[in-house]
């Protein structure tokens, strides 16, 4: 009789549990979300290392509109981060073209440096070479304009001794001879003559006749030339060959001259010395010994032998002049076609040096218009640049905006979660009383079942003996038929038994 209660009791102890269950929405029939079916997306500016709990969303949390808020945000964000992508993507777009860009220039600009490197080493080259060209040219003239002041010296000193040659050789030809002294008169040249050549000092005589050889080859120079004075001198001629041979043959006939002279005065002695004869005839009648004219002949004799000498050595330092006037009239040849290689050179590096400016001038150009360009890339780069960044302003407001929602629902998410907790701390708790009274009830069950045992065990032990007692009555004889009928209905008897207690 006692079970009753006590089911009633755990019955209506799971009811209160499921009827708050059912109420907050978390029974049995409903189904609790796991905190891992929901997902987190964090902001793409936020710390993963946030200490803040998950946004977790329960859908029993519906009753208070919650949930129809979080889809909105959900679909919102979705699509906020669906437009954040796609700009993200045409930033690395345009960020990628403005590096190719960039690129570009800056192997243009590579290219245009090394070529203008090119053109500059080249052009320092060029002026290297003209500076040594000029420094050649300079020592050339020099040399030049030292040659031609000796070849004007030598000139001026040609021209005096052709003075002397032509005195000289204005006293040397024969007077006419007469009738009574035939070999008087080359012999009074000669005489003469050698007067005159000892009267000249041995120096000018020797370059008189040096002279009239270096006469015939500096001639058409001295043609040619300025004056020693002149501020720049004259291009150099060629050497006209004709006039030096007449002046080589002027030359000859001179020494020849003066030698059939020296060998006239010679046979002349010798024929006074072996006929006896006076040459001077007419002269006879003076009173002169013939001591005093062998003495006067032996003078002369002594001046010609002297004369020759000196022609000799004369002969000899006209070869030499001679030789030393060739070797000046090739170094003179070589230095004309030397300075005309070197004009013709000059010439061809002011050709090169005028290219170079030109092409300079070009390259200059090409590069002006190469920096305009640049700028204006520059100008719309720098555009785009300010554009995107106020694109990324913008996006970082409404990142802003996003963040701040996102950091309002995780604080609600955190209630939530904290009510979520308590509830569950108050299920466990009631799960807990539950389980306790479940266990009560059991034991309150097994008392049941073992009093019901006993009160079994009594009410067969009370039935026997009841039972022995009516057989007893029944022995002594007293109804009967009530005995017989409350033998046949055993429970009849068990119910007045219980009564009685």
């Amino acid at each position: 009789m006692n079970h009753n209660p006590s089911q009633h009791l755990s019955e209506g102890g799971k009811e209160p549990v499921g009827g708050l269950l059912c109420g907050l929405g978390l029974g049995s029939d409903r189904g609790m979300c796991s905190p891992d079916s929901l997902v987190y997306t964090p902001s793409p500016t936020e710390d993963n290392t946030s200490s803040s709990p998950p946004l977790l969303l329960s859908p029993g949390l519906g009753s208070l509109g919650l949930g129809s808020l979080v889809e909105g945000a959900g679909a919102d964000w979705e699509s906020r981060e669906e437009l954040r992508l796609r700009e993200l993507e045409e930033a690395r777009a345009r960020a990628a073209q403005m590096e190719k860009t960039m690129r570009w220039w800056s192997d243009c600009t590579a290219n245009w440096r090394e070529k203008w490197s090119k053109v500059r080493a080249e052009r320092n080259r060029a002026r290297d070479e003209i500076r040594q060209l000029r420094q050649r040219l300079d020592t050339l003239t020099k040399e030049l304009t030292s040659v031609r002041r000796e070849r004007q010296e030598l000139t001026s000193e040609n021209e005096t001794l052709r003075q002397e040659t032509l005195r000289l050789r204005g006293d040397i030809p024969p007077h006419p001879a007469t009738s009574t002294s035939p070999s008087s008169s080359p012999l009074h040249s000669h005489i003469t003559s050698s007067s005159s050549s000892s009267s000249v000092p041995p120096s000018s005589s020797a370059s008189s006749l040096s002279s009239s050889k270096a006469n015939a080859n500096f001639k058409p120079d001295g043609a040619v030339d300025g004056p020693p004075g002149s501020p720049e001198p004259e291009p150099v001629r060629d050497v006209d060959l004709n006039r030096q041979k007449i002046g080589q043959q002027k030359d000859m006939e001179l020494l020849e001259s003066v030698l059939r002279s020296g060998a006239a005065g010679l046979d002349s002695e010798e024929t006074w010395d072996i006929h006896g004869v006076n040459p001077t005839g007419s002269r006879s009648s003076s009173g002169l010994s013939r001591q005093e004219r062998s003495r006067q002949l032996q003078e002369d004799v002594s001046v010609v032998e002297k004369d020759s000498s000196k022609l000799n050595a004369l002969q000899l330092r006209l070869d030499e002049s001679q030789k030393v006037l060739l070797k000046e009239r090739e170094d003179k040849l070589a230095l004309s076609k030397s300075i005309e290689r070197l004009e013709a050179e000059l010439s061809q590096w002011k050709l090169k040096y005028e290219e170079l400016s030109k092409s300079k001038q070009e390259a200059l150009k090409q590069l002006n218009l190469l920096k305009e360009m640049h700028q204006d890339e520059l100008g719309r780069i720098s555009e785009d640049l300010e554009d995107e960044l106020g694109a990324r302003t913008s996006m970082d407001k409404k990142l802003a905006e996003l963040r701040v929602e996102m950091e309002r629902l995780q604080v609600e998410n955190a209630a939530e979660w904290g009510r979520r907790e308590r509830l569950e701390t108050e299920k466990l708790a009631l799960e807990r009383d539950n389980k306790k009274l479940r266990a009560q009830a059991e034991d309150l069950e097994e008392q049941l079942t073992k009093k019901r045992r006993q009160a079994a065990s009594a009410l067969d032990t009370d039935l026997k003996a009841i039972q022995s007692e009516l057989f007893e009555k029944n022995k002594v004889g007293r109804k009967p038929d009530l005995s017989q009928h409350q033998l046949r209905n055993p429970l009849v008897l068990i119910h007045e038994y219980n009564e009685v207690q």
